[in-house]
């Protein structure tokens, strides 16, 4: 028995890139749904039941900020922000909402893909990560606690485990600066964004992931970082 095609939501307002995304998501194996402004895009997500919902900003009758918000206040379905808006201010906002990725105007369809793909995944995934999490040579077991690469032993610090357990969780989906310093360090270090740095380049050095280009955990500019859960 084949598996059931996922439904994909498109809520934007340029017909031309309603339809790139439609050819494009269709080649890709999945059913498209379309709504051209927020109104259209709240009531076919109540009618449709989509599995995903990629959503532009700028919508001719609701921000899409006030989309992700009424969405996310009746639904767990996974939402990717599509839109022209590149600045910090409005990526963290977008996922402060309940965004689960931001991808910015204009983009590559092969990556953008991906994301989709990452995003379903982590969606469709066991609540118990009893299994280890594999991503290239890169082997994470939550239960036992172990890390390896390509096959030897990997040895983390608590708070280097803690901030990858996190990024293992939500594998493919951008956490923040703000949510991954509360959960290691406790709210009175929001602001110590430099202690994030200096884990995250531990991180990369003891996985073989090369900071100038890397493969595995993503700096979100300006945003955050994530997960990839499946190699370039």
């Amino acid at each position: 028995m084949s598996a059931p095609v996922a439904r994909i939501l498109v809520i934007d307002d340029e017909p031309q890139i309603r339809r790139f995304l439609r050819i494009s998501l269709a080649a890709g194996g999945y059913d498209v749904v379309e709504a051209g402004t927020a109104a259209e895009g709240i009531s076919r997500h109540l009618d449709t039941h989509p599995d995903l919902i990629v959503v532009d900003l700028g919508l001719p009758d609701m921000d899409g900020q006030d989309v992700v918000s009424r969405i996310r206040a009746r639904s767990e379905t996974p939402i990717i922000v599509l839109s022209v808006r590149a600045g910090e201010r409005d990526k963290i906002e977008a996922l402060n909402r309940g965004a689960n990725d931001y991808v910015t105007k204009p983009f590559g369809i092969g990556e953008f893909m991906a994301r989709i793909r990452a995003t379903l995944r982590a969606r469709n995934a066991p609540s118990s990560l009893s299994a280890p999490f594999t991503v290239g040579p890169v082997s994470i077991d939550l239960a036992t606690r172990k890390v390896s690469m390509s096959g030897a032993p990997v040895k983390l610090t608590r708070k280097e485990f803690e901030l990858l357990r996190l990024l293992v969780v939500n594998a493919g989906r951008v956490l923040t600066h703000q949510y991954l310093l509360q959960q290691v360090w406790g709210p009175a270090h929001l602001n110590d964004s430099h202690y994030l740095r200096i884990y995250i380049g531990h991180l990369r050095q003891k996985l073989g992931d090369d900071p100038a280009d890397p493969k595995l955990i993503v700096t979100e500019l300006g945003v955050g970082y994530r997960l990839v859960d499946e190699p370039r």
